[in-house]
């Protein structure tokens, strides 16, 4: 991993100052995701409420705004359905193989291969919103507050963050997905809004989905959508 100082863009102080960035391990995560590829879409085919909350967000922003989409991951349905809307997506994901399915899929974006947590030492900010559906659950839990934090210094004025992630309480956990093992970490409802406000973040609607993915070694989920908008 990089160990690219704790400092923002503009020389203040980083949102990540105070994480031990020693422990970041992201061993085998972009590994696995490379494997994947393209099964992705195949395993997750139904995806209503992240496009439904990637709707939302479109419809805070005036066209031509320009998005960050952490995890791009194929660019499917997101970054596609936003760039659809009129808006600029500059996506960031670790795993090559999910890039080139982004790029061929959604040329129009900007891409970066970049860990989140070099992201704002990266001068890609800021923002006008933000959009983590699914990324920062591959993060340890000790690490995801500082995550949002640092997307709060990311995103312009009041902006809007959609997010979303699996209700689990689980931390840094191994499991099996699409003949691989990945590493995720979640909250349950409760704590997650927490999280997210102590972030910075006011959340301003929610929705769950039970979520049954096409595949038989990933078990079935509660998605979580937070739409939230920053408090400057």
């Amino acid at each position: 991993m990089s160990s690219s100082a704790g400092f923002g863009g503009n020389g203040t102080r980083g949102a990540y100052d105070g994480f031990d960035r020693t422990s970041i391990d992201r061993a085998g995560q972009s590994e696995a995701f490379d494997a994947i590829g393209d099964r992705y879409d195949e395993a997750f085919p139904h995806k209503e409420g992240q496009i439904a909350s990637a709707a939302w967000l479109g419809a805070q922003l005036p066209p031509g705004s320009r998005v960050l989409d952490v995890g791009c991951g194929t660019g499917l349905p997101t970054a596609r359905q936003l760039t659809d809307e009129g808006h600029g997506i500059v996506g960031v994901d670790l795993s090559p193989a999910m890039l080139k399915l982004c790029r061929d899929n959604v040329p129009e974006g900007e891409y970066h291969r970049l860990d989140l947590a070099d992201l704002e030492a990266s001068g890609l900010g800021p923002f006008d919103g933000a959009v983590a559906f699914f990324s920062l659950l591959m993060l340890p839990r000790a690490e995801i507050p500082f995550a949002l934090r640092m997307l709060h210094g990311q995103i312009r004025g009041a902006g809007p963050l959609a997010l979303g992630m699996v209700e689990a309480d689980v931390n840094d956990f191994s499991i099996p997905f699409l003949g691989n093992t990945i590493r995720v970490s979640g909250y349950l409802r409760d704590d997650l809004r927490q999280v997210v406000r102590d972030a910075g973040f006011e959340i301003v609607g929610e929705d769950a989905y039970a979520y049954a993915p096409a595949s038989t070694d990933v078990p079935p989920e509660i998605q979580l959508f937070l739409q939230c908008r920053r408090r400057p």
